[in-house]
Formats: structure tokens, sequence, C-alpha cells
């Protein structure tokens, strides 16, 4: 439950990072635009992320393997991007969250979305996995 927990922050953050980074991607917080609401928005938005990329991601990746053979993985980025819109797409019928102007804005967003979670997740898991695991 931790890790799950330390990984929906760690994609939240992320998000946050990349709507500031990426001029066409953004959040649209429900209700006030406070900060609980805001915070909340791209918690929300973070979960949908997870889900749609554990789901809809999965069957992708699987049906398409020998495309990512064949273009030795540079495939990932298009199907990143298209996730991302996906998920634009599960919050705009919510009624908020995620907006992504394009595809290709789709696929910088995924780009620099991986690449600050992947970030992040460097400098967290010392923390969240000491390395004496003896109890």
């Amino acid at each position: 439950m931790t890790r799950f927990v330390v990984r929906l922050l760690i994609n939240a953050l992320a998000l946050w990072a990349t709507t500031s980074l990426v001029s066409g991607v953004s959040v649209d917080a429900y209700g006030s635009e406070g900060t609980t609401e805001t915070v909340l928005t791209y918690l929300l938005v973070a979960l949908i992320f997870g889900v749609v990329n554990g789901v809809v991601g999965t069957v992708i990746r699987v049906v398409a393997f020998p495309l990512y053979v064949l273009t030795l993985g540079l495939l990932s980025l298009i199907v990143n991007g298209l996730l991302l819109v996906i998920v634009a797409a599960v919050s705009d019928v919510i009624g908020f969250g995620l907006q992504v102007d394009g595809f290709w804005w789709g696929v910088l967003g995924a780009l620099v979305l991986a690449i600050v979670a992947w970030l992040i997740g460097i400098v967290v898991r010392p923390v969240v996995e000491p390395r004496d695991r003896r109890r």
C-alpha cells in the first residue's frame, strides 16, 4: 500500500512539473481553484494515469511487441503520448483534469513526464526502500 501511495505522489508531482514545463499540457482544477482542489485534481489525474497506463498500456504493449522490437523501442514514445491523450479524454468526460492540445503535445508531455518521474523516483527510492531490510 505504501508503494502505491508513493507512486501516486511521484506521478502527481511529475504531472505538475510537466504542466509547468510543457505549454501544450495543462490541468484544470475542479472547483474554486484553491490549493486543496488543485492538489486533489493532480492526485486524481495521477490515479487515472496509473489505471490507464496499467490496463490499456499493458494491452497495447503486448499487442504491439513486434513493432517495439522493429523500431528498437521508439514506438514507446508514440504509445505513451497516446496514453496521455487517453487520460486527457477520460478526465474530460469527468469534467475536469488533464488537457492536452494535440497528439504531439501528448508525446512531448509523456516524454517529460517519464523523465521527471524517473528523476523523482531516484531521489525517493533510498527513503522508501532502505538498503538494510533486516528485522
